[in-house]
């Protein structure tokens, strides 16, 4: 028996060496051809070590930095990927759509939501030159996103819609960049639409931007039509960037991303100096001292290099484990020599707050942990702690619009696998206190309300401001009556009417920031066929005649679901929330009165019948008093019921009624 083991034995071992010989002599899926035509053998189990770069042999002035901005969808990831094939960053195949966007809700979107780096190398009459490109979003709502890409360049590509011409956010992303003082190229895509017209946007161009029309590059990125020519403009436009290699070190983090194995990967633009491997670097924000692990160029892929250099873009790992330690707008400069910190970046500011709670209280922790991992990627949320009697614990959070709110929701879902609820968006208002008590109490005499439940009362109070925004909508002129009549219902305040061509029409208005928060767009792109065109700015603050509206159930408050609303508008929104509650709360054995009230006035009231049980059902014929006596014995029943029963709202319900989207 023992021999037949020690013989199977050895044919299995002899059978082992076989099958490697041949795995050895037949080329396996993870071999890949070098292009000296030496087979690498790069194992699914080990990893490859990346060749590093050399980026010495580009002095800064065959260095450049550029930006490519334009609005929503006229082909900035489409030229971007263009870009990458020409200078073989990335190798030319039809699978090439969109690289630069990463993230999962930006492929399922069809948007960029994140500015992405990447590094490209190109040869132009006979001189080598690096560039530095970043695709920038270009939704209003991550006009942040643009605005700290800018700071890393030193010109841009100005890419506008050869159909649709320029549009309100193309008006936003070019002031952007000439109060940044950046060279501006701009560039018609879409050339090889049906019903393009490139003389007409070049007119557009020079009348708004006063950019001459000889100037404009005409293109097609899906085609490459031209494309060529834009590199070329980069490099004889574009200036270089005005730094010194023998200075100290000086690096500006514009962006950063969390790895669970390598902490915080910072991207980095070099101001001064130079950096390598081994070096102690220092944050000019948290004082703490870091030893330099890795750093290289985005290509878009990391691709480590042996020193990032003065006037170069590239990417930093240095051992920060704490989310809270790579601060956006932060300066870096070596051990033993410090530096006057970079300017940095304007805060962004909130123009929207919803509050957020995971869905059970035992995932508080891993959501707490989520939301810092990707607020790290997305500086411009803010973050306050919240709880709520019926949700529990969470936070009160602030973004730069609707989208964004919507975004950041689909981001944990999709990368953190973190289930939450939301509750309504609201706008950030202010109070001006008449009353010398809570002005000791809050220090000063105006105060920002952010969370319903805060709001103060009406007689402690001299006046409420509400935050404004100034509107700018394009528009083909046929649909002006439409529009005019939509924005008159929203609050909206004429400032400027402006042909900006023949057929388009620039309106220019003051809304108050909560009319336009939720449905305005839809309402906008669905009035105009889809050709209008909506981009806003803050405006500041104005008085208004606000109220606290509260939804009671049975004569009880439910906090969450308390709204501040203008007085003209109470009626409508406190009639809709009673409607949607009604259909949402479950039935009880009493009757359920939902009521939405200001102050104690009632201003809309929906009824939840009770169960109850035919008790008249025994009773075949006789005296009608002894029917009146059991229906009225039961209603005494229900009565007292109703005073000792307590509604408690399921969380389901709150789900329902909380979408942001009113089911009309």
């Amino acid at each position: 028996m023992l021999s037949l083991v020690t013989r199977a034995a050895g044919v299995w071992v002899r059978l082992r060496r076989a099958c490697s010989a041949a795995a050895l002599l037949c080329p396996q899926p993870w071999m890949e051809k070098c292009p000296a035509d030496h087979v690498v053998f790069s194992s699914p189990y080990s990893s490859h070590k990346k060749e590093k770069l050399d980026t010495s042999i580009f002095p800064v002035e065959n260095i450049r930095n550029f930006s490519i901005i334009a609005h929503v969808d006229h082909g900035k990831s489409t030229l971007a990927d263009r870009l990458l094939e020409i200078t073989g960053t990335i190798a030319k195949t039809d699978q090439n759509k969109q690289v630069l966007d990463k993230l999962q809700v930006e492929r399922e979107r069809g948007i960029t939501v994140k500015a992405q780096t990447a590094s490209l190398f190109y040869s132009y009459e006979g001189m080598n030159y690096l560039l530095n490109l970043i695709d920038t979003p270009g939704h209003v709502d991550f006009s942040y996103e643009v605005s700290r890409s800018l700071s890393a360049c030193q010109g841009v590509i100005l890419v506008v819609d050869a159909n649709e011409g320029i549009q309100a956010q193309t008006m936003a992303n070019f002031y952007l960049a000439f109060e940044a003082q950046l060279a501006i190229i701009p560039v018609i895509n879409k050339i090889d639409l049906k019903n393009a017209d490139p003389e007409r946007v070049e007119k557009q161009i020079e009348k708004l931007f006063d950019i001459s029309k000889d100037e404009c590059i005409r293109i097609s990125a899906k085609l490459g039509t031209n494309v060529e020519k834009v590199l070329q403009e980069v490099i004889e436009k574009v200036p270089a960037p005005s730094v010194n290699i023998s200075d100290p070190l000086k690096a500006l983090v514009f962006d950063s991303t969390f790895d669970h194995y390598r902490g915080v990967i910072a991207n980095i633009a070099l101001f001064g100096g130079e950096v390598q491997k081994g070096h102690k670097i220092v944050s000019a924000h948290t004082r703490k001292t870091y030893e330099v692990n890795e750093v290289g160029i985005l290509t878009p892929n990391e691709q480590p290099t042996h020193k990032l250099y003065a006037g170069q873009v590239g990417y930093l790992i240095a051992g920060m484990k704490e989310v809270t330690e790579a601060q956006i707008g932060d300066t870096l400069y070596l051990h033993k020599q410090p530096v006057e910190p970079l300017p940095g970046f304007k805060s962004a500011k909130p123009m929207v707050f919803a509050g957020m709670y995971p869905v059970d209280q035992s995932e508080y922790n891993n959501l707490k942990s989520a939301i810092e991992k990707l607020t790290l990627n997305d500086s411009s949320v803010t973050i306050h702690r919240d709880s709520s009697l019926a949700l529990g614990a969470g936070w009160r959070l602030g973004f730069l619009g609707l989208l964004h709110l919507e975004v950041f929701n689909q981001r944990l879902e999709q990368e953190y696998n973190a289930s939450v609820i939301l509750t309504a968006p609201t706008v950030p208002y202010k109070a001006v206190l008449s009353s010398a008590k809570l002005i000791k109490e809050h220090g000063k005499e105006e105060i920002t309300v952010i969370n319903p439940a805060e709001f103060p009362d009406k007689s402690s109070v001299s006046e409420y401001l509400e935050p404004t925004v100034l509107g700018t909508i394009i528009t083909p002129d046929e649909y002006i009556g439409k529009i005019v009549t939509l924005c008159q219902t929203r609050r909206a305040v004429q400032k400027d009417m402006v042909y900006i061509d023949e057929h388009r029409v620039m309106l220019k208005y003051i809304f108050p920031l909560n009319e336009i928060v939720v449905d305005f767009y839809d309402a906008l792109k669905s009035l105009s066929s889809g050709y209008a065109s909506f981009d806003y700015e803050d405006a500041g603050y104005q008085a208004a005649d606000l109220v606290k509206m509260d939804i009671l159930l049975n004569g009880n408050s439910v906090e969450e679901l308390g709204t501040v609303v203008h007085k003209d508008k109470a009626y409508a929104v406190g009639k809709a929330m009673c409607e949607r509650l009604k259909d949402a709360l479950p039935r009880q054995l009493f009757e359920i009165a939902i009521q939405a009230a200001l102050g104690s006035k009632v201003i809309a009231r929906e009824t939840v019948k009770a169960y109850r049980k035919n008790v008249v059902a025994k009773c075949y014929g006789g005296d009608i008093t002894r029917k009146m006596k059991l229906l009225k014995r039961q209603a005494e029943g229900k009565k007292k019921m109703r005073k000792i029963g307590n509604v408690e709202v399921p969380k389901d319900a709150f789900i329902s009624v909380l979408k942001r989207e009113s089911e009309k």
